[in-house]
């Protein structure tokens, strides 16, 4: 593809950018991912990316916002608790790390703090002191449902699991309480399992709140 010239000449903006990015990572993955080769794909040169977007940092989290976007539909609903919120958030995520395995990465270890994603929070957190949650409990369930959801689907996509794969065998020998609960353990990564390990993490939020709550009404929904 012939390169274009520099800055608003080319055609680009902020939104365009950050979509050939993703669209980059998906295929090519984020070790190749690099500012000149973005400007051979949209056929600009670099200098061009830079005048809408400062920096490779910037870039990264600009390819971020574009995949939380996808999530962001699942939290629109205030009319929903802040349980159903918290559910459909994480499977939205969820399905959004599935479908870009190559950038979840970027989610997962970078602070994501771009509108997008801060609006999602707001909704959710919001909800739940509207349930009765202690402040301290709201405050501290954003890292608790991220870290789970983070922690779990990195390990699913490491694994190459897309549902329902099976866990290495145990030595019953050594480790009978393991090889006894491993049938318990089946269809690692399916959304089945994510679900139930999803209510044991919500249930806890909740279990916390309650018990913190003293006199206060602290509604599950």
């Amino acid at each position: 593809m012939a390169r274009r010239t520099q800055g608003t000449s080319a055609g680009l903006d902020r939104e365009r950018i950050a979509a050939a990015a993703v669209a980059l990572v998906d295929r090519d993955g984020l070790e190749r991912f690099g500012v000149r080769r973005l400007a051979e794909e949209l056929g600009v040169d670099p200098m061009s990316i830079y005048h809408h977007i400062k920096g490779k940092a910037a870039l990264l989290d600009a390819i971020s916002e574009a995949v939380l976007a996808e999530v962001a539909p699942a939290t629109h609903d205030a009319s929903h608790g802040w349980q159903e919120i918290a559910r459909r958030t994480a499977h939205a995520y969820r399905e959004t790390a599935y479908r870009h395995p190559q950038v979840f990465p970027l989610l997962a270890t970078r602070a994501q703090t771009s509108p997008v994603a801060l609006a999602a929070l707001e909704r959710l957190v919001t909800a739940m002191r509207e349930a009765g949650l202690p402040d301290q409990v709201v405050a501290d369930a954003p890292m608790t449902l991220f870290g789970f959801l983070n922690g779990y689907l990195m390990a699913v996509l490491n694994g190459g699991s897309g549902g329902g794969g099976a866990m290495p065998a145990i030595d019953a020998t050594t480790y009978p309480t393991m090889a006894a609960l491993a049938p318990l353990q089946a269809g690692f990564g399916s959304v089945e399992e994510f679900d139930r390990i999803l209510g044991t993490v919500l249930g806890g939020i909740l279990d916390r709140a309650r018990a913190a709550g003293g006199g206060h009404d602290v509604r599950s929904v």
